[in-house]
């Protein structure tokens, strides 16, 4: 009987690098949450990561790519999340409105996994004097674009007004989860996620009543 192959070794090498660069980002946004991205050493990033210092720069060019680089991953990761929400909803035939709850509770999901991302994230954005301002940019546009598809579908299928500003609320939808959901992470930990979600699914049924199409 002829042995079942296991994955090419490009195949493993690659499955490797990508296991080494998710410790080095979890190890590098843990730290620059607790102590800043000036305070933080690649020595540290290394250390925390448990990989030697040479790991790093064998990855990365320094900490600034890896910072830029750990922005674009996790807002990867979470487009990703949303991108397969939404594909979901869509073919469980769900409405505008209802697609949009599911978004935000995968949004949710992904902010009670990473909450120090999302800190460092957030916190970023007002930091326009950055180098990686554009990279932040960019990762934003993706995250808010995924909303104003179902946003766009809801007009053309009838859902939503025609007069409804997609760009604006998709922004104001997206912005109003993350500042929501920090604010739960850092004041309200005790409050659990299903909680938070009911909450944020009545603000946004408000929010959508006067975008919902009569008839």
């Amino acid at each position: 009987m002829a042995r079942e192959s296991g994955p090419p070794g490009g195949v493993r090498t690659r499955r490797g690098r990508d296991t080494t660069r998710n410790r080095l980002f979890a190890a590098a946004v843990t730290l620059i949450a607790e102590q800043g991205f000036s305070s933080t050493t690649v020595e540290q990033i290394a250390e925390r990561a448990g990989v030697a210092k040479g790991t790093v720069y064998y990855n990365f060019a320094g900490k600034d790519e890896l910072f830029e680089e750990l922005l674009r991953h996790g807002v990867r990761v979470l487009t990703s999340q949303l991108d397969a929400a939404a594909r979901r909803s869509a073919a469980e035939g769900r409405n505008a409105p209802e697609t949009l709850d599911a978004l935000v509770h995968t949004a949710l999901v992904f902010i009670d996994r990473f909450p120090d991302f999302t800190r460092l994230y957030v916190a970023e954005l007002w930091r326009a004097h950055r180098a990686w301002n554009g990279t932040l940019t960019a990762a934003r546009r993706r995250a808010v674009a995924v909303v104003e598809t179902v946003l766009r579908r809801g007009v053309a299928d009838g859902e939503l007004s025609e007069e409804a500003d997609v760009p604006l609320t998709a922004a104001t939808l997206v912005g109003t989860v993350l500042v929501a959901a920090l604010d739960w992470k850092t004041f309200q930990p005790e409050r659990s996620l299903s909680e938070v979600h009911g909450a944020l699914s009545l603000l946004l049924q408000g929010r959508l009543t006067g975008l919902v199409r009569d008839g």
